[in-house]
């Protein structure tokens, strides 16, 4: 199991770009897939990207509202993934989640192990 830490969230204005990060602990950071999910005021929680892990190199996925303009990567030797996410809507103001699991399957399904989320605020 990892423990999460999410930070980068803040307020910015609509056409703006963020880089969220979550920094991992524990030794296995590498062969955990990680994903991002986000939760708007009143809205159930939403996926956003998800990275997966492999030794010839990872696969990334995303939710379709969220293609070219989000990019999610990660970095093995910092224990970090990484949420870019550029052109930035109102619409995109939530709570930003990291998530973590060895199996990219149970990332999408929403479960695994979550930080403590980072607030996104977009104005118009």
């Amino acid at each position: 199991q990892v423990q999460l830490v999410e930070s980068g969230g803040g307020l910015v204005q609509a056409g703006d770009s963020l880089r969220l990060s979550c920094a991992a602990s524990g030794r296995t950071f590498s062969r955990y897939a990680m994903g991002w999910f986000r939760q708007a005021p009143g809205k159930e929680r939403e996926f956003v990207a998800a990275i997966s892990w492999s030794w010839s190199g990872s696969s990334t996925y995303y939710a379709d509202s969220m293609k070219g303009r989000f990019t999610i990567s990660r970095d093995n030797a910092k224990n970090t993934v990484f949420l870019q996410m550029n052109s930035l809507k109102p619409e995109d103001t939530a709570v930003y989640y990291c998530v973590g699991d060895p199996e990219i399957v149970t990332i999408r399904r929403g479960f695994g192990s979550w930080g403590q989320g980072t607030q996104v605020t977009v104005s118009s």
